[in-house]
């Protein structure tokens, strides 16, 4: 399926004005599994110091997770890299408007080029790095890009069933949810030694979307957008199927992401400098 589109139409839906798009960001935030195992990443990081970072949101589509490290981390500046240019603008439109311009900014960058050299203590890339097939030279980008002692934080599929991919008996290939991703899944250890191998002196990588996270994708996310991609008329319904998924989606999240999980089809991932 291609997700794109879906994304355009909600975001021209909530980003008319500041105030929709905080709610927008809070939805998202709230259903987004992915944006609660990144947001407890981000507060031990600061509850070990990391004070006012400067930041690299890279990959940073609709803004969200930099709007959360802007608050978080109040004192940080922040480089938020996209290869949208639409959104790259709507994003800075956005941040100007509620006045964190002067340590908030929003650029176009090809990952696969960009080096900043030893400019950053924290780099985020949250699913992006499944869109991307030269991903060993990102991550060399990502290391060369850092200050000695920076963390570099990553959310991506894993190859236990990440992108929800299944086995096409036709051409005997795997094929997951999301048409745009260039591979169904990282192997743990497999990212791992590519992190290691582009310079990290350390890499810890452990499993989400556990059990209950795999429920909560399938009801918050996979069925209302494959909704959406046969007709658009599901945005009237789709108030009222939240109504009743919201609530046991939030009670999955929360077990997810303060439960250990042996296996899982995400993997957040954090490589040190």
């Amino acid at each position: 399926m291609q997700y794109d589109p879906i994304k355009r139409s909600l975001g021209k839906v909530f980003n008319q004005n500041p105030f929709l798009r905080k709610i927008f960001y809070q939805l998202l935030d709230w259903l987004l599994l992915r944006s609660w195992h990144i947001r407890k990443e981000l507060r031990v990081l600061r509850k070990q110091g990391m004070a006012s970072p400067t930041i690299l949101d890279a990959g940073s589509g609709f803004g969200q997770y930099t709007y959360r490290m802007s608050k978080l981390f109040p004192g940080s500046k922040i480089t938020a890299a996209d290869i949208k240019p639409e959104q790259i603008e709507d994003c800075n439109q956005f941040f100007k408007q509620i006045g964190k311009e002067d340590r908030v900014n929003f650029q176009y960058a090809d990952l696969t080029k960009y080096i900043n050299k030893e400019a950053y203590d924290l780099v985020i890339s949250i699913d992006v790095m499944e869109h991307i097939e030269e991903d060993t030279k990102v991550f060399e980008n990502f290391c060369q890009s850092m200050k000695k002692g920076s963390v570099l934080l990553i959310s991506t599929p894993s190859d236990q069933g990440g992108s929800d991919s299944h086995h096409d008996h036709e051409d005997e290939g795997v094929h997951g949810f999301i048409d745009e991703h260039v591979r169904d899944g990282y192997n743990i250890n497999e990212i791992e030694d590519k992190l290691k191998n582009a310079g990290f002196r350390k890499v810890e990588a452990r499993y989400s979307y556990g059990a209950p996270g795999k429920i909560s994708w399938k009801l918050s996310m996979k069925y209302p957008i494959l909704l959406l991609g046969v007709s658009k008329l599901f945005f009237i319904l789709l108030p009222f199927y939240y109504l009743v998924v919201f609530p046991l989606s939030l009670v999955l999240n929360y077990l997810d992401v303060s439960n250990t999980h042996k296996t899982g089809t995400g993997l957040i991932v954090k490589a040190y400098k």
